[in-house]
């Protein structure tokens, strides 16, 4: 006879306990085993950063094939350039490291469509008999795009294959950001510095302001046809000064769209969608199945009011909330009132009692709901308290013999208590209507080593370790109790940690494991649904919210995933305790009790924190945005952007070839006349140079060092030589203004805008980043800038990153560092940022930002592939087979917490641009021999405001690196703040229809 029989008494055989603080990793190959990726990053553990940012106010192709040299170079190597454990060649025995792939799924299940924001609330036990489990139900997915071909100019050849012509990419242009502030204050602004005349000596060292605005002529706003929005939650709500929480991703907002939008012209716009794998030449590898971050939410939903946290005082890892009440407990029980947030009641278990499981007791009327706790203790014990009168009105020491209880679950008008024996016991209602400890019991039998369960309809899931068994407790003699004959687990995940449910997917339970990965089990046909490669840290907790799982991990943070598309999306992540998070719980109770639906997380710093689970702002947000061409009038401005780590020539070099001498000319007069242009060099300095980079980083605070006026003299040639080439060779009709320049140990950015663009853009400000030696020195970094254009927000990053083959985990710190900083300044604080900013920023990091473009030497390799082969393959135009090795693009692909995954890139169709023989086109014939890479990237991300029209280089041979220059065009807004308010009245007036029908069903 099986031990799990209904009504089993005899005691269950052991069963190893689990081995807590595990993680199983999935199994390396039979094969010789790989060189081991380098760990990624990832958001859920946030690197730290060594020292804060500085703020400041402010293709032609002709030769693919190289020959290479046996001359050795005589090259002297700076430590502020390669490291000295970089190896630049790559070794010829060294295989490609394994891709990681995802567990296919066995079972997959219809999307649900869901009609309000949730799930209604069980049945009370007074109305009805127990509540069933609910109907399977088709779940919605996201709308799926129509794929595109990446376009080649001109036509080229991959292979034999002809590649199509530079075409348009359809996508979707989600809408704009809700403001409240009508007003914008421009204060403190001044005129932008004309285009100087020739030979120019002034060197500008803040960025100016523009002051003034005229009436533009609108182009049209872009037709499409919206579907009516869906009652479902979307993410964004609170400032953090409320609570000083600070969140830590600053990222876009993701709306669905029903169709694209097509500008004047019939094109639509590229976005920050990802797009799956083309064929052909430059077609970028698809992401793996982690979670989508790219439109993350950063903003905390805190409440407006308060209380928002409580300080329990006391170590403390359990908790629970029931309308106005929420208990925390351990060696003492305390409960606070969540309207004042004052202690309600304190109660004191002994030194060697410890309250080790507690629940909210089930009410005979709604109203009662949350006067009533159960604990249970590690001597067995459960005690009833009631809350109003601070007192245990009944206890039963015995109720668990020799048993810790480790689980008290609410099933509707009972309760069920679970020791680590492996005893679960059934308390039924008595003639009240509610359990009783004086009414009795009936025992079962589950295993030992409990980790994670849950009640799912009548059914109960319970962990232990990898392992998940499920039961039916019952009174019903003839009901099966067990099952399951077989436990289900999958291979390679690790153990169990958490599990929850999403009220409006009814079929589905998702189990968190302690290597970020999560399982999706079927509860009607116990099958594994989907293994979903989430996170690479642990989870501490999970629970189902509305239409969104949320998971709390070990660094504290709080991620909000959208599980219906694929992959998954998150939508929301934030930094809501300074340790790990102990537990989430959703309390439905609080809709009739609080008229809101609350969300209470507890972490290991001891404190308790309360969210907004229904995403008020969010949904009004989301709203706005469907209603953005009511209010918001959209134009187009064109932009080309160049990268060129120059390698510390002057402008003079150019002279010595008639090829390099036109470069301008020839990149000026390719194309229409862009409204902006956006330059920007790395290496402007030698940083070869031991003794310049030296005396940078130890040079004394006088303005009068001979070194930095050598740098000053040569940021000043190449601000002076672009404007005299924008003099020579654009249009005299339309001249250019030098809107910003800004220098930083060899970067140099220069940016000149249209002068009649000029009185439209405002709120000019720069930041410099440092990363080398530990941000210490600014060899290597970012220089950051941005404005306001009309009602829209830019940012221009321009970076150089960490040298070196075997350097991609510095590159990859790099990144994080320069992304996840906030160097700009806030806005004034009468401005309302939704309107101007995305993601809940307020404009300080470079995520907030509505447009941004990330160009820069960014030093990505190939990888595993010796130096010959990558030469040969460029030789025959075998591109695709180096892109599958770039080190930038199997970051993407490989690391969840990369945060370059929020950017897009244009398919490269270009011979990789590093390292050249000076004034040759043959690739590095040095000593080091390095192997050619494409270092100099171009990068973009803005929902619907993006569209790159080309992406190319130029051969230019004065440098051992080639410039690369990509033209965009840039979709820009006005807010009329008159039909604005008309419309956000509207949305208001929409949500509380909603409410109302939540709080009705909820009842």
């Amino acid at each position: 006879m099986s031990p799990f029989l209904q009504g089993s008494t005899t005691p269950e055989p052991l069963v190893e306990v689990r081995r807590t603080s595990v993680v199983e990793r999935e199994a390396a190959s039979k094969k010789e085993p790989a060189p081991a990726a380098p760990p990624p990053i990832n958001r859920a553990g946030k690197p730290q950063f060594s020292k804060p940012s500085v703020p400041t106010d402010q293709s032609h192709e002709d030769r693919l094939a190289p020959e290479s040299k046996p001359a050795v170079s005589d090259e002297r190597v700076s430590p502020f350039n390669t490291p000295p454990s970089s190896n630049e060649s790559t070794p010829a025995e060294m295989l490609p490291p394994p891709v990681p792939r995802r567990v296919e799924s066995k079972v997959r299940t219809p999307s649900i469509q869901r009609d309000s924001y949730f799930d209604p609330p069980p049945l009370h036990h007074a109305q009805g008999d127990k509540r069933r489990a609910q109907d399977l139900r088709p779940m919605s997915r996201s709308p799926t795009f129509p794929a595109h071909t990446p376009s080649v100019a001109g036509g080229q050849v991959n292979n034999g294959r002809k590649l199509p012509a530079a075409d348009d990419l359809p996508e979707l242009r989600p809408g704009l950001p809700p403001r409240r502030d009508l007003f914008i204050s421009e204060s403190r602004e001044n005129l932008a510095r004309p285009l100087e005349p020739r030979g120019s000596a002034g060197m500008p060292r803040r960025a100016a302001t523009v002051t003034g605005r005229s009436d533009p002529q609108f182009l049209p706003p872009p037709r499409r046809n919206q579907p009516s929005i869906s009652p479902r939650m979307s993410l964004d709500h609170q400032p953090t000064s409320q609570s000083g929480i600070r969140s830590l991703t600053r990222t876009s907002l993701d709306i669905r769209r029903g169709q694209t939008p097509q500008t004047g012209d019939g094109h639509s716009y590229a976005d920050d969608i990802e797009e799956p794998p083309q064929p052909g030449l430059g077609a970028h590898p698809a992401l793996t199945d982690y979670p989508d971050s790219s439109q993350a939410n950063r903003r905390p939903p805190c409440y407006r009011e308060r209380p928002w946290e409580i300080a329990t005082g006391y170590d403390t890892r359990l908790f629970a909330v029931c309308g106005e009440y929420v208990c925390t407990t351990g060696y003492v029980t305390r409960v606070w009132n969540l309207r004042t947030g004052e202690s309600s009641m304190t109660l004191q278990h002994g030194d060697t009692v410890k309250v080790t499981a507690l629940a909210f007791k089930p009410a005979r009327n709604v109203e009662d709901e949350g006067k009533r706790l159960w604990l249970g203790t590690n001597a067995g014990e459960i005690q009833e308290v009631d809350i109003p009168t601070r007192s245990v009105i009944h206890a039963l020491p015995n109720a668990h013999p020799r048993g810790e209880i480790v689980k008290i679950y609410r099933h509707a008008s009972e309760m069920w208590s679970l020791d680590d024996d492996g005893r679960l016991h059934v308390w039924s209602p008595d003639e009240t209507g509610s359990p009783s400890l004086k009414h009795g019991h009936q025992s079962f039998h589950v295993p030992k080593g409990h980790s994670s369960s849950l009640v799912m309809g009548n059914q109960l899931w319970i962990a232990t370790g990898k392992e998940i068994r499920v039961f039916q407790p019952s009174s019903d003699a003839n009901t099966t109790f067990q099952l399951l004959q077989k436990p289900l687990s999958q291979p390679n995940v690790g153990e169990v940690t958490s599990c929850a449910t999403i009220s409006s997917q009814a079929d589905r339970i998702y189990f968190g494991h302690a290597d970020g990965k999560v399982t999706v089990y079927s509860h009607k046909e116990f099958v594994c649904l989907d293994v979903v490669n989430v996170s690479l840290y642990k989870m501490s907790s999970l629970a189902g919210i509305g239409d969104y799982l949320w998971a709390g991990y070990n660094s504290g943070m709080v991620y909000v995933y959208d599980t219906t598309p694929h992959p998954w999306k998150v939508k929301k992540d934030w930094h809501a305790h300074d340790k790990p998070v102990a537990s989430i719980v959703v309390d439905q109770t609080s809709v009739w009790k609080l008229d809101r639906l609350q969300v209470a997380s507890l972490g290991i710093d001891n404190t308790i924190r309360l969210w907004d689970g229904m995403l008020k702002d969010d949904w009004l947000e989301a709203q706005m945005q469907h209603h953005d061409t009511e209010y918001c009038d959209f134009r187009e401005i064109t932009a080309l952007v160049m990268t060129w780590n120059a390698g510390a020539v002057k402008p003079t070099s150019l002279r010595n070839d008639e090829r390099d001498a036109n470069f301008f000319r020839d990149l000026f007069r390719s194309g229409e006349p862009p409204d902006l242009f956006v330059f920007g060099f790395q290496e402007l300095v030698d940083l070869e140079d031991k003794k310049v980079t030296a005396k940078s980083f130890f040079k004394s605070k006088k303005k009068d060092s001979s070194e930095s006026e050598h740098m000053s003299h040569q940021y000043r040639a190449w601000r002076d030589h672009l404007t005299r080439s924008l003099e020579e060779h654009m249009p005299t009709s339309e001249p250019y203004t030098l809107v910003h320049t800004a220098n930083m140990v060899g970067l140099f950015t220069c940016v000149f805008l249209k002068a009649s663009e000029r009185s439209r853009i405002h709120h000019i400000n720069a930041a410099e980043i440092k990363r080398g030696m530990g941000g210490l020195h600014g060899n290597k970094g970012a220089l950051v800038m941005r404005f306001m254009l009309d009602d829209s927000s830019l940012c221009f990053v321009n970076c150089h990153l960490a040298a070196g083959q075997s350097q991609t985990i510095n590159r990859n710190n790099d990144v994080t560092a320069i992304l996840e900083s906030d160097p700009l300044p806030v806005l004034a604080d009468n401005l309302d940022y939704s309107d101007m900013f995305v993601g809940g920023g307020d404009g300080s990091m470079i995520f907030d930002h509505e447009i941004c473009i990330l160009n820069g030497d960014l030093n990505y390799r190939i990888d595993a592939m010796p130096r010959n082969t990558v030469v040969n393959a460029v030789r025959s135009n075998n591109l695709a087979k180096l892109i599958e090795r770039d080190q930038l693009l199997l970051s993407r692909k490989r690391n969840p917490g990369f945060r370059l995954r929020a950017f897009n890139e244009w398919p490269i169709t270009f011979a990789p641009t590093y390292k050249y023989d000076v004034g040759t086109d043959n690739y590095d014939s040095s000593e080091k021999k390095r192997s050619p890479a494409w270092c100099d990237r171009l990068l973009y991300r803005g929902v619907g405001r993006v569209k790159q029209l080309d992406y190319r280089r130029h051969e230019v041979r004065v440098s051992d690196h080639r410039p690369v220059t990509g033209r965009f065009k840039l979709r820009v807004k006005t807010v009329d703040s008159e039909r604005r308010a008309k419309t956000w009245d509207k949305c208001k007036q929409e949500f509380e229809v909603v409410k109302q029908r939540v709080g009705a069903e909820a009842k």
